[in-house]
C-alpha cells in the first residue's frame, strides 16, 4: 500500500529491506525522508519523516529545549532529536494487532500529517539552529500567521 501511494504521487522510494519502505519528498522547507516500516513483533506500522538540521553543536541544548514544547502541541506523532546524525525525526506508529491491515487511506493521513508537521515546525528548529533564538522565541516566530495583504 505504501509503496502504491508513493507511485502514484511520483515521488522517488527504494526498499531498504522486506518490511522497510523508504519515500524521499521535497518540501518547502527540506527535502524529507519518510520512512514505513512493519514491525512484526508488535504488529504495527511505524513511521519516521527525517529532515537535516546540520545545526551547529552549540545549538543542540536549546533544540532539546525546543522538542518538548513542540510535542506538547503536536497531536499526531512525536519529533525527536539525533545530534550525531543531525537529523530531526517526526515518529508515529499505527498498531494493527490481530491482523487488521492499513487502508489507502490510512497510509496517506499517517504520510500527510507526519509532512505537515514537520513543515510546520521545521523554521523554529532553524531559528534555534542558525538565529540563536531561544526555545519559545523561536517556536512563536515560527508560528507567526499574517493576515491580509501589504
Amino acid at each position: 500500500m505504501v509503496e502504491h501511494l508513493a507511485t502514484s504521487h511520483s515521488w522517488s522510494f527504494e526498499r531498504a529491506c522486506e518490511d522497510e519502505l523508504i519515500i524521499v519528498v521535497q518540501g518547502k522547507w527540506a527535502e524529507y525522508q519518510v520512512s514505513f516500516t512493519w514491525m512484526h513483533d508488535i504488529e504495527a506500522l511505524h513511521l519516521a519523516c527525517a529532515f537535516d538540521l546540520k545545526a551547529p553543536e552549540r545549538s543542540n541544548a536549546e533544540i532539546e529545549h525546543l522538542i518538548p514544547i513542540i510535542n506538547a502541541q503536536t497531536w499526531v506523532g512525536h519529533f525527536e532529536f539525533c545530534p550525531p546524525d543531525k537529523l530531526v525525526l517526526l515518529r508515529h506508529t499505527l498498531v494493527l494487532t490481530g491482523g487488521v491491515q492499513a487502508s489507502d487511506r490510512q497510509c496517506e493521513v499517517l504520510f500527510s500529517a507526519a509532512l505537515d508537521a514537520c513543515e510546520r515546525y521545521h523554521q523554529a528548529f532553524q531559528f534555534v539552529a542558525w538565529a540563536d533564538a531561544g526555545a519559545r522565541e523561536a517556536l512563536e516566530a515560527a508560528m507567526f500567521e499574517t493576515a491580509g495583504e501589504a
